[in-house]
């Protein structure tokens, strides 16, 4: 039931049968030589460390959940490639970047004017992941409160309703779906493809509106969602408040 998992291990295989040229292998077959030449392969390609950590720790995990089902013994193949993890480039602005997203004038641009919106109500619901965005629904919002589960972690969160989400909301006509945001809109067309699509369409437009106002690192949600946590625990925001706020 975890379709973001699925997808990662599709990733995987499908970059392990590239590797393997489509070939089978057996977990007997597996060595330590063959995971380095595959770490090689896809250092090749272009892969940083953590992609290539990411397709290794899959496999790992796989190959430890055969050797648990006895289908294997345990080798200790993975000791000699990379399954670490390493400290990405920051991926927090300012809030003086923050006001100059909400200020720019998007009027004549609605396409860029919605993805801007977006990226502020993630801001403001305190680093809320776009998936979750995506699912909120109208009956979420009840005396004031805004109720969600975390669609990662299953983990309930509160959040109060402020005029600034309010005024979002209403820039946009009523959803036609139960959904509150006009992420998910068509009844008859699949949630989670709307939810991707919209994420990817976002995120590109983001993209342009980081190099109208010349911000130092590529714009994303996922920018909105550091930002929030970095500029909270520059206002002595508590971390462990921080980390429940975000869930």
């Amino acid at each position: 039931g975890k379709i973001r998992t699925s997808e990662t291990y599709t990733a995987a295989l499908k970059s392990f049968s590239s590797f393997m040229k489509g070939s089978d292998i057996l977990f007997g077959e597996l060595s330590s030589d063959l995971l380095m030449e595959y770490e090689a392969y896809l250092k090749n390609r272009g892969n940083s460390p953590n992609t290539i950590s990411f397709y290794m720790r899959i496999l790992k995990a796989v190959y430890n959940r055969a050797v648990e089902n006895g289908l294997t013994g345990q080798r200790n193949l993975f000791k000699s490639v990379y399954t670490g993890v390493e400290k990405t480039l920051k991926r927090a602005i300012h809030l003086n970047d923050i006001r100059r997203i909400k200020r720019l004038d998007l009027s004549l641009k609605p396409h860029l004017d919605f993805a801007r919106d977006m990226f502020l109500f993630c801001f403001y619901t305190r680093g809320m992941s776009f998936v979750d965005m995506a699912y909120l629904k109208k009956g979420d919002i009840a005396n004031g409160i805004l109720t969600y589960r975390r669609k990662k972690t299953g983990q309930q969160l509160f959040i109060r309703w402020e005029k600034c989400m309010q005024e979002i909301i209403d820039k946009y006509p009523v959803n036609e779906t139960e959904f509150l945001l006009p992420v998910i809109t068509e009844r008859d067309k699949e949630y989670r493809k709307q939810y991707t699509n919209a994420l990817h369409r976002v995120n590109t437009l983001l993209k342009k509106i980081g190099e109208i106002l010349d911000l130092p690192i590529p714009l994303t949600m996922y920018v909105a969602r550091h930002s929030w946590a970095s500029i909270a625990k520059n206002h002595n925001v508590p971390v462990s408040v921080i980390s429940e706020g975000m869930g």
